[in-house]
């Protein structure tokens, strides 16, 4: 592994093993099945010596693209996961889907599912593979960012970082904290950190038909760039190139800055 590809992960080892000594019986890491994420398992899994000592949670609007439930199923044998699947069921049955609009549908798949195991598992921190460079408002993140009880997101007043020193909660707190060990990284870090250590990946992400998706989650809110890219090396080579935007296929009301901001501060990942 090259020098620049070694911090990154020894960084991100650093944040997960703080994240558990801070938060211990209180943590789980949220995994979309995406190769962010699923890269983000790897660095969890290498940070204990081959284990998660911590739930991991799935949250399943039951929109996703079929592949990812496939990949999701074969992980879990493969890797030994011991997972959680977290359904809004109430929100379901009553007929939410992604005709309602998408952030009618984001709070109440994603936003309300996440507050309902929070609440069931008494969890006070949770791992998240975002990276800054995905959208503008990703960007304003810290590494440990807390929510409020209610689950909103004060972008405003967030705690210095300084000398590796993060945020922690008084044990009685009600609030919760996000931890993004994989903030610093960029898209392509992300695909030569998955070539490095051979990571599998959703096969969306490989070009069929001249398009493949760079970004995937409810197959309602994704669609197919233009590309020819069907294996890493050619994802990696197009990447060094390109200056089409990761979630430039993401439904657009959805990556607007406004919406995007509005819905991560009440909640949304």
């Amino acid at each position: 592994m090259d020098s620049y590809l070694e911090k990154l992960e020894n960084d991100s080892i650093y944040i997960i093993r703080e994240a558990y000594w801070l938060y211990k019986n209180k943590l789980a890491f949220l995994w979309s099945c995406g190769k962010d994420s699923t890269a983000l398992m790897h660095l969890i899994r290498k940070s204990f010596f081959g284990t998660i000592p911590f739930p991991v949670i799935h949250l399943d609007t039951t929109f996703k693209f079929k592949e990812i439930y496939l990949f999701r199923d074969a992980m879990l044998r493969d890797w030994n996961i011991n997972l959680i699947i977290s359904r809004n069921q109430q929100a379901l049955e009553r007929g939410m889907s992604p005709g309602a609009g998408r952030e009618a549908c984001c709070n109440a798949l994603k936003t309300d599912a996440l507050k309902q195991v929070i609440k069931d598992y008494g969890l006070q921190a949770l791992l998240l593979g975002i990276r800054r460079d995905e959208h503008s408002v990703r960007a304003k993140e810290r590494y440990f960012s807390p929510r409020t009880e209610d689950f909103r997101w004060d972008y405003f007043n967030q705690p210095l970082e300084i000398w590796n020193q993060f945020h922690k909660l008084k044990e009685d707190e009600k609030r919760h904290v996000r931890i993004h060990p994989m903030l610093g990284w960029s898209e392509i870090d992300i695909w030569r950190y998955t070539k490095e250590e051979r990571l599998p990946v959703v096969n969306l992400y490989f070009a069929k038909n001249g398009r493949r998706y760079r970004s995937i989650g409810c197959e309602s809110c994704c669609e197919p760039v233009s590309s020819k890219a069907d294996s890493i090396d050619k994802i990696i080579k197009e990447l060094e190139t390109t200056r089409v935007s990761e979630r430039s296929g993401r439904s657009q009301d959805k990556e607007k800055p406004f919406m995007m901001q509005k819905l991560r501060s009440l909640g949304y990942m």
